[in-house]
């Protein structure tokens, strides 16, 4: 029951439109037509609930002004960005996006009463990708809960895992006016979930790592945390992940381990590149970097650091609350990861200085 319900947090409740959008682009494997239909029909059941909730706050919505200056965590994933989502989550007075909004945000709104404790109960209590520790109301990115409102999000290449590269040009490396649409209807459902009195709002997406000049343009204060790690422990990692998610979620076989390894080494450097091309756009005081290295051996003096440096309000009232989540992290025993020997060595050749600038 519990992984079923995980199924549904990764990646049900994906609404009709949307997937009616994702098979006329993409094919579901026949095997993979059980959890195709769970995660579709579960958009359907909750079709009529996005209709009222739409009607309730419909109007709410659309006269919310969004903040100029969110802080934005980027940085490719199994950087550390989810760990610095955490911590920076844990201040009362931050917003963010949680579990308990990405699961299903069309209905998110209607049924905050329910969907909490209901997730508290059938969650496994750690995530099933790599085993951290999760709950309903641990944040999220916000790309988990934009994939259930738009074909044009990176969970597109998640869910057909054999067009990853596809999905990975068409809504990374470009953003749609669709997806415009809904990422402001996502961050305005964002406000409304975690409700009035919060003093700044923080949104993390390692997708947005190649999304600078989009964000800038929406919002023009935007101050921006980058995490970078080593690009083979990230890829390495990714990889792992990548695969684990097929399963959980994909209506498509995961591609073999080395093709999985190429492609996330292409993503990896397109993502950097695009990030580069873009980082002499943010403003001065917008921008704050942070080495994997130094997060994991100084947690809080990291995380003071970027309060200071992107002059966030609310340090001395937050630093006990976060203190407390660096404790309580220290228990987490991250699981080694281990690619087979060929998908290995297909990556230390593809890392390798000359490799990389031949691929350039």
């Amino acid at each position: 029951m519990a992984y079923w319900v995980d199924r549904l947090v990764a990646g049900g409740f994906v609404a009709p439109q949307t997937l009616a959008l994702a098979l006329r682009q993409s094919r579901v494997s026949p095997r993979r037509w059980p959890q195709a239909l769970l995660l579709s029909l579960s958009g359907v059941v909750v079709e009529p609930l996005a209709w009222l909730q739409a009607l309730l706050w419909g109007s709410a919505l659309r006269q919310l002004t969004l903040p100029p200056d969110p802080v934005i965590v980027i940085g490719h994933w199994r950087s550390g960005t989810t760990y610095v989502h955490q911590l920076l989550a844990t201040d009362p007075q931050a917003a963010t996006a949680r579990n308990a909004l990405t699961i299903a945000p069309q209905v998110a709104l209607l049924l905050k009463p329910l969907v909490v404790p209901l997730l508290r109960r059938w969650m496994t209590a750690t995530r099933p990708i790599d085993a951290v520790p999760w709950d309903a109301l641990d944040p999220q990115e916000d790309e988990i809960g934009l994939a259930r409102l738009s074909f044009d999000t990176n969970m597109a290449g998640v869910a057909f895992p054999l067009e990853y590269p596809h999905h990975f040009r068409r809504c990374v490396l470009n953003c749609t006016p669709g997806f415009r649409r809904q990422f402001l209807n996502f961050c305005r459902l964002t406000l409304l979930h975690e409700g009035a009195g919060k003093s700044h709002w923080v949104i993390k997406n390692s997708a947005h790592t190649a999304r600078v000049p989009f964000l800038l343009d929406l919002f023009p204060k935007a101050r921006f945390v980058l995490l970078q790690r080593d690009p083979v422990d990230s890829i390495r990692s990714l990889v792992q992940v990548k695969q684990n998610l097929a399963d959980l979620v994909g209506m498509q076989p995961a591609p073999d381990d080395v093709r999985q390894v190429e492609e996330t080494a292409s993503a990896h450097r397109l993502l950097m590149e695009a990030f580069e091309a873009a980082r002499d756009l943010i403003p001065a005081g917008q921008l704050v970097e942070v080495a994997y290295d130094e997060l994991i051996e100084a947690p809080l003096a990291t995380v003071e650091r970027i309060y200071r440096e992107l002059s966030i309000e609310g340090w001395h009232e937050a630093q006990p609350r976060i203190a407390a989540r660096v404790e309580l992290a220290k228990s987490y025993r991250a699981k080694p990861v281990q690619l087979e020997p060929q998908a290995e060595q297909r990556l230390q050749a593809l890392m390798k200085p000359d490799a990389a600038s031949s691929a350039a």
